[in-house]
């Protein structure tokens, strides 16, 4: 069970190749993004690392996952089980994934981000219970997710949910587990401008994204699709409180964890997110813009901060109608996102829930705690609220 700890935070917003390497180090094996990576295989990685380059930090991490996918292959014509080749793709996986990281805004990132696609899918062949790749038309474009069903439960409730700029749905298999344990399927996807979805943030056809996942899974007769749950996280979390509120009478409970609903969308909260926040991001807060620009569809600071305001659940009209039952979670410190957004839902319409860790960091993850604990607590809230 890994344990939470302060992101360390280096003296300027920005940090240097060696302090990189020594928070990835830090992190390596333990803590998010980094914990399902071998600190033997991120040692490796950071002795050929000359520079912070984008491309030489994708293609040294493909380097490792391309490795392992080979020995994957090589064990699958060897005629090895499941669980043995599952692992194998999925140290290929992570390994590529962190060559993305946080987003591919470079060749050799995104060439990194199709190997990690590639592997993962491979791995997932193995997976218990099964992983089905789902596919369905929208507007002329496809949407990408993958469902999962507990095993033996009869028409269990279904829970959509996705992350952020950096977090994307092969990145969520532990909660995944955690919504399966608890007898609900799992369909997870990937938020506007995100992974394998290919319509932007600030698209007006983004809501119309999540109406198309919610009407397929009614079609599914393994599921019970009008038992529904909406858990978006980090800047996805925007979308579960926004649909809590335009889809009220179409989903049971809704999470918004660690996001934006308007002060986060505002210049006197993003200029200092994006140059002297961001502690959770390895790279520091550019890193953060570049994120959220390459979902948003913008390529400055300037664009992003004309562009946000418009989100504001606020400035909509939409706080004051009734929504689905919300509940917010995030930590008291976030520097990505503020608490006061949660406030200000608690504030507005009819009551809403929450969970708000005083001493917590992004998302609500707080030093010295377990990492699972709030994974654990959001998927008991909404098991309640499909009854």
């Amino acid at each position: 069970m890994n344990v939470q700890e302060a992101p360390k935070v280096a003296g300027s917003c920005e940090r240097t190749l060696d302090e990189v390497k020594a928070e990835l180090m830090r992190r390596a094996g333990r803590l998010n993004p980094f914990e399902d990576i071998r600190p033997e295989d991120a040692k490796q990685v950071m002795s050929e690392l000359t520079s912070l380059d984008k491309d030489q930090w994708g293609n040294a991490w493909s380097k490792l996952g391309l490795a392992y996918e080979a020995k994957g292959d090589e064990r699958a014509k060897a005629g090895a089980g499941g669980k043995e080749l599952a692992e194998l793709y999925m140290h290929g996986f992570d390994a590529c994934r962190v060559g993305r990281y946080p987003s591919p805004v470079s060749p050799g990132k995104l060439a990194a981000y199709h190997h990690s696609l590639r592997i993962f899918r491979k791995a997932a062949k193995h997976f218990e219970p099964k992983l089905e790749v789902i596919e369905i038309p929208f507007e002329g474009k496809t949407l990408v997710g993958y469902l999962q069903l507990p095993p033996g439960v009869d028409k269990p409730p279904v829970v959509l949910h996705w992350g952020g700029v950096d977090g994307w749905k092969e990145d969520r298999l532990r909660i995944t587990n955690e919504i399966l344990h608890f007898g609900m399927a799992s369909l997870t996807i990937d938020m506007p401008g995100s992974g394998e979805n290919p319509v932007l943030y600030s698209d007006p056809a983004a809501e119309r994204t999540y109406f198309a996942w919610m009407d397929y899974v009614l079609k599914r007769p393994e599921i019970d699709g009008a038992r529904l749950g909406v858990w978006g996280g980090s800047f996805g979390a925007y979308w579960a409180a926004r649909l809590a509120h335009v889809a009220k009478d179409r989903i049971k409970g809704a999470v918004f964890h660690g996001g934006n609903i308007h002060y986060g969308f505002q210049k006197e909260w993003l200029v200092p997110a994006f140059t002297t926040g961001g502690a959770t991001y390895l790279f520091g807060a550019q890193s953060l813009l570049d994120a959220r620009g390459r979902a948003m569809g913008t390529k400055t600071m300037e664009e992003f901060l004309e562009i946000a305001p418009r989100f504001s659940l606020l400035t909509m009209g939409l706080l004051d109608k009734p929504s689905a039952p919300l509940l917010g979670v995030n930590g008291k410190l976030d520097d990505q996102a503020p608490v006061a957004d949660i406030y200000l839902l608690m504030e507005h319409g009819n009551p809403k829930s929450a969970r708000v860790y005083a001493d917590g960091h992004h998302m609500g993850r707080t030093p010295g705690q377990p990492a699972d604990h709030i994974a654990t607590t959001i998927v008991t809230w909404l098991k309640g609220q499909m009854r």
